[in-house]
Parts: structure tokens; sequence; C-alpha cells
């Protein structure tokens, strides 16, 4: 029985052995050389172009915001002057 406890450790011995002496250390030694860096140029790129998508409010005319905005003021003053001639024709 000793024999054998004798040969597990004798047979782990050698594999923590061999474990240990394949493990090795490198050594390195660098001598800095100073060189030249040079950064790139900065590139601009233009921006991408807005996306429309669908059909747009206006009608495909600049002006049509200020057309309807002068075609509300028109009957705005026709539905005050009848009004006007309502109340005159009433006596209010």
């Amino acid at each position: 029985m000793n024999k054998k406890i004798l040969g597990a450790v004798l047979g782990l011995g050698v594999l923590m052995a061999s474990a240990a002496a394949s493990a090795h250390v490198n050594v390195d030694v660098g001598i800095g050389v100073p060189g030249y860096y040079a950064q790139q140029a900065p590139v601009y790129v233009a921006p991408p172009p807005p996306v429309v998508v669908g059909y747009g409010g206006y009608g495909g005319y600049r002006d049509d915001g200020w057309r309807e905005r002068e075609w509300r003021r028109r009957e705005w003053r026709h539905h005050e002057w009848r009004e006007h001639r309502w109340h005159d024709r009433h006596g209010y």
C-alpha cells in the first residue's frame, strides 16, 4: 500500500514539475525611438438634402399660404358687410 501511495505522490509531483517547467517568463526590453505622427486632415461632408415625403400642403406654390389668408380676409369682410346691412335693415 505504501508503494501505491508513493507512486501516486511521485506521479503527481512529476505532473506538477512539468506544468511548472512549461510556465516561462518573458523579459522584454524596449527602446523608445521618437517617431513622427501626422494627424489626418479632417474631411467635411455636406449634409444630406432634406427628405421630402408625400404631397406638400400648399399645392406646390410658394405663396399659396398668402393666397389662402387673403381669401379668408375677403370672406370675413364680405360676411361682416352682409351682417352690417342686415342690422341696418332690421333696425339693430
